[in-house]
């Protein structure tokens, strides 16, 4: 599908006053100057002028390699470091409730982006599948930790235009039966292939919950979901040989370069309003997906999910 011709230098507009927070933005590899789909965004983004770029991630020394892309591609912009560990519930919360985070005055754009994939059967600190706790319950409750300061916005702001993106993935086709194992995640779920299928699982998480936020939030919040395509960045090239294998050998002649991979979430940016179709997804660029499965489909598996997550990260609001 071809989407739309963008060219994030022409079609990105100015983004005076505008505070933008990215997960996983830091440089997935500062020794080698990688930059990941989070950081490349944040680069390019501080070119368009915003009032306060801020950027989530789990380490200092990948946190300074952003900061400096940023100040070397922008040297005026204010871009802020947060840290926090996503797979842990009380560092999203104290993340949330802390400078920079506690200090900001509006929030105009959040990009869920940070995210693991393929990655052994392991449990997070709080005792969840780790895939679903990364990809799926952090981003849930930071989101929900900043659902007021986003509606505050969205209200007191003269043609403020409040969106929530979570980057998700076509993986999420590839989810275990019935979509979700809501019993079996508190469980390393293990099962043949099952870092693919815990990682579609999670990925079919963040497209729903997009989709959940649309119906509960959307008169303010523009919610939608997207994904940047594959892209050889490390969530790639740092797979075994096998796992590589599964990821290139069906996507020959589709495989984005890094900088390609930031442009759908520059889009979700930059496209107007109008343009966008609440509690969507998309695939690159600015491409209304055709994509269904039987469990994206399933009306109640949404809300299940939003009834589940609510639950889950209740003690943590």
């Amino acid at each position: 599908m071809p989407g739309v011709a963008f060219n994030p230098t022409r079609d990105i507009p100015d983004l005076a006053g505008k505070v933008i927070l990215i997960t996983g933005g830091a440089y997935s590899s500062p020794s080698r100057c990688t930059a990941g789909v989070g950081a490349g965004t944040i680069i390019e983004l501080a070119r368009h002028n915003p009032a306060h770029l801020l950027f989530t991630g789990r380490n200092a020394a990948s946190a300074e390699a952003t900061i400096s892309a940023v100040h070397a591609a922008a040297p005026g912009v204010r871009i802020s470091f947060v840290q926090c560990e996503l797979a842990h519930q009380g560092s999203v919360k104290a993340a949330a409730e802390k400078p920079p985070l506690s200090d900001l005055s509006r929030l105009d754009v959040l990009i869920c982006c940070a995210g693991i994939m393929a990655k052994p059967a392991a449990l997070s600190a709080d005792g969840y599948e780790i895939h679903f706790a990364t990809n799926h319950l952090g981003h849930a409750l930071l989101t929900r930790k900043l659902l007021p300061l986003l509606e505050r916005t969205a209200d007191s702001i003269p043609g403020a235009d409040v969106r929530i993106v979570m980057v998700t993935s076509t993986a999420w086709r590839g989810a275990p039966p019935g979509g979700i194992q809501f019993d079996r995640l508190r469980t390393t779920q293990e099962m043949a292939l099952g870092r693919w299928l815990r990682y579609g699982q999670s990925k079919l998480a963040n497209m729903l919950y997009a989709r959940e936020l649309a119906k509960r939030y959307g008169q303010k919040i523009l919610s939608f979901s997207l994904t940047p395509g594959v892209v050889t960045t490390g969530l790639v090239t740092d797979l075994s040989l096998l796992d590589k294998a599964l990821v290139y050998v069906p996507n020959i002649g589709r495989m984005k370069t890094p900088e390609e991979g930031t442009h759908n979430l520059l889009w979700a940016i930059a496209a107007r309003r109008e343009d966008i179709k609440p509690g969507a997804f998309y695939e690159p660029v600015g491409d209304l997906s055709k994509m269904k499965t039987k469990a994206s489909e399933d009306p109640e598996l949404g809300n299940r999910l939003w009834e589940w997550t609510e639950a889950e990260i209740a003690k943590w609001l």
